[in-house]
């Protein structure tokens, strides 16, 4: 059977298996159509299972002369590995050529996040008054609070709030559902959200359990939390790029420089592996360094000679 049969079976593995997200799935699919086209230009074989280890070799030396980045190269090995270790899964093949493949290695660069002081200026500068501003408070509140990714903001529900336990059920990726505790700020903030705005505002039938809406009656967008916290960002006279994910790095950043146990921000966040979480480490590391070059008398200045 040819490469688009198995490129079918193989996105059916994804979704229903692996319960990837579209956006995962596109993104491996992209990349076995570039190997699928590295094949044809090499006059390969015209079915995955004649595929050899040096054959990849070349394949992702190819990628990497047309210039693409460690970060994506990365992506692909992945993705090539995966599709030929489903094709084991279906006794196409004894072996799975694509473990010869090296993972470039990359540079991780350290997320931007906000001091204390920041959030609490960014906090300041709603102004409750406003149509809108209380939702926005229990917005911000709720990414700082539990460290929500966007998507799992926009998307959460009344129904997942368990106000006695103080924990909301989150959906992160890949439909996978986890328990996050709620701070008292933010659940005081969803509160009043929710007996004063959130009451008054018309909602859309099959919009009712959705806990942010617009003024349309809606479950907000992404990209409009994207834009309450730029705007808020901007009148707080906040230089750094921030957006709704810079809440969620401040949040775990804050709880290890808190001693935080690194597995416990790992499942509050929703990291399938403690190696993404270990990144907050060296943020930590960073604020130990910049903190000894601040107060340590001899870190301070330089001597003349």
């Amino acid at each position: 059977m040819n490469w688009q049969h198995w490129q079918r079976g193989f996105e059916s593995h994804l979704k229903l298996e692996r319960t990837l997200s579209e956006h995962s799935i596109k993104a491996y699919l992209t990349d076995l159509q570039k190997l699928i086209r590295y094949t044809e230009l090499q006059g390969g074989p015209a079915q995955p299972s004649g595929i050899s280890g040096p054959m990849l070799t070349g394949f992702i030396r190819w990628i990497a002369s047309l210039g693409v980045g460690a970060r994506t190269q990365a992506r692909i090995v992945s993705g090539i590995r995966a599709f030929f270790q489903y094709l084991v899964l279906e006794g196409v093949m004894d072996h799975n050529p694509a473990t010869v493949l090296e993972t470039p290695r990359m540079s991780r660069k350290l997320p931007e996040v906000l001091s204390l002081e920041e959030i609490e200026r960014v906090i300041d500068a709603i102004d409750l008054s406003q149509p809108g501003s209380q939702r926005n408070r229990a917005i911000v509140e709720t990414l700082y609070g539990c460290g929500l990714r966007v998507s799992e903001l926009v998307n959460l529900k009344i129904s997942d709030i368990q106000m006695d336990a103080a924990f909301v059920r989150v959906t992160g990726k890949g439909n996978k559902q986890r328990l996050v505790p709620i701070g008292r700020e933010a659940m005081k903030h969803i509160r009043l959200y929710l007996q004063s705005a959130r009451q008054q505002d018309p909602v859309k039938k099959g919009q009712e359990d959705y806990l942010f809406l617009n003024r349309f009656g809606s479950k907000l967008s992404r990209e409009m939390v994207f834009q309450i916290i730029k705007g808020l960002a901007g009148k707080a006279g906040i230089k750094k790029t921030v957006s709704p994910h810079t809440f969620r790095h401040s949040f775990a950043t804050h709880l290890v420089e808190g001693g935080a146990d690194l597995r416990a921000v790992q499942d509050m966040l929703g990291h399938e592996s403690i190696t993404t979480t270990e990144i907050y480490t060296h943020l930590d590391r960073e604020y130990l360094r910049e903190n000894l070059i601040s107060f340590h008398p001899r870190a301070r200045t330089t001597r003349e000679p």
